[in-house]
């Protein structure tokens, strides 16, 4: 488990690298043998490399570090992981929302034809796609 301070000091970490209506990728890396938990890899593109930023997500709060394959460690199956882990980190990084960033927009809101100024679901500020 991470201390609060840990926990803190990752989420400011990833709101440094991520901002709304950049993508999170996310590559599977171990699934159990019950298929109830998976081990997920979380990947953001820089300019000039990837970064795994799979140890800050877990110690934002988002599940243990699974060392031996190094992911984020998830519980759970009927649904697609890898939205859940990167719908949850966004929601963590912006608990109240994030401001429209315009044209492209990760937004709910703009798919329900609501055009808001402040989106209220942190949750949709990422996008997210596999590898």
């Amino acid at each position: 488990m991470s201390s609060k301070a840990e926990k803190a000091e990752a989420i400011e970490r990833l709101r440094a690298i991520l901002k709304p209506g950049d993508t999170v990728y996310t590559i599977i890396r171990h699934v159990s043998r019950s298929g109830m938990s998976r081990s997920i890899s979380v990947v953001v593109m820089l300019p000039d490399q990837p970064l795994d930023v799979s140890w800050a997500v877990a110690k934002a709060g988002l599940g243990a570090f699974d060392r031996k394959n190094d992911g984020v460690k998830v519980q759970g199956c009927g649904m697609d992981m890898g939205f859940h882990l990167a719908y949850n980190l966004a929601w963590t990084l912006y608990p109240d929302g994030f401001d429209c960033i315009g044209e492209h927009c990760p937004s709910n809101d703009h798919s329900n034809r609501e055009h808001n100024t402040h989106h209220k679901d942190g949750g949709y500020a990422l996008l997210h796609r596999w590898l």
